[in-house]
């Protein structure tokens, strides 16, 4: 192996190894107000109205707007300023976006199968608005952006060479050093601040053991380490905790 590669290899190893270490345990500033998340949001909606049909059937989108109002109302807010939506669409999927939108896909319903169960995976998604992790999320991929350019920049002014490639790397770096355990921190929060609304919205939060309960014995997973989930046992147990400190 000829010493050129060896030195990059080794240059390229570190930049890997010296991203997260760089950015570790930093708390990065929200760089996006409410306004242009919320409006984000609403263009985000937009889009996906756009390309998914959207269930009017009743069986399906009275239980979701129903537990959205109970949990919204939980939380302090008023369920008419929402829009709620139940995707036709076989994907096990929930979400909340900025600008008070709530979509639930038609297998996330089907999963849960009851109307408390629906309640977690509502509640969780509010609890990440609540928590402002769209925003968290957006100032997040803004700040590592930024600092993957500002290497390449500083690297391609000392005229090193691969500049390129170990920006890259570091790239790589600070999404699997701080972007996705970040995100995991967040799923985390969502699930405790959920938990709370179920119990005042008169859920029962061991639904939420429940709903994570399928999830796991649907199984189709990746490795938590590479994932922003955590994986269904690991949050099981935070909700089994955070269920007997509650009570």
């Amino acid at each position: 192996m000829c010493t050129a590669c060896l030195s990059r290899r080794r240059f390229l190893q570190g930049a890997v190894l010296a991203a997260p270490l760089a950015t570790a345990g930093c708390d990065l500033p929200i760089l996006v107000s409410e306004a242009e998340a919320a409006e984000m949001g609403r263009e985000a909606w937009a889009a996906i109205l756009q390309r998914t049909p959207v269930s009017n059937a009743e069986g399906e989108v009275a239980p979701v707007r129903r537990a959205a109002a109970k949990l919204l109302a939980a939380g302090g807010h008023d369920a008419r300023e929402w829009e709620v939506a139940v995707f036709a669409t076989d994907t096990v999927n929930a979400f909340a976006l900025p600008g008070r939108k709530i979509g639930i896909h038609r297998g996330m319903l089907r999963l849960a199968g009851a109307e408390d169960r629906l309640a977690a995976v509502i509640g969780h998604e509010i609890g990440h608005i609540e928590a402002a992790h769209s925003r968290e999320r957006m100032s997040a991929q803004a700040a590592g952006n930024a600092l993957v350019q500002l290497v390449r920049w500083l690297l391609n002014m000392g005229q090193i060479e691969f500049a390129a490639e170990i920006a890259g790397a570091l790239g790589v770096g600070l999404e699997f050093g701080v972007l996705r355990p970040y995100g995991r921190g967040q799923e985390e929060e969502a699930d405790i601040l959920g938990l709370g609304l179920m119990r005042r919205a008169g859920y029962r939060p061991e639904a939420a053991l429940e709903l994570w309960q399928r999830m796991d014995a649907r199984g189709g997973r990746g490795p938590e380490f590479l994932s922003t989930h955590p994986a269904p046992q690991s949050r099981i147990r935070t909700l089994q905790e955070a269920i007997a400190a509650q009570a």
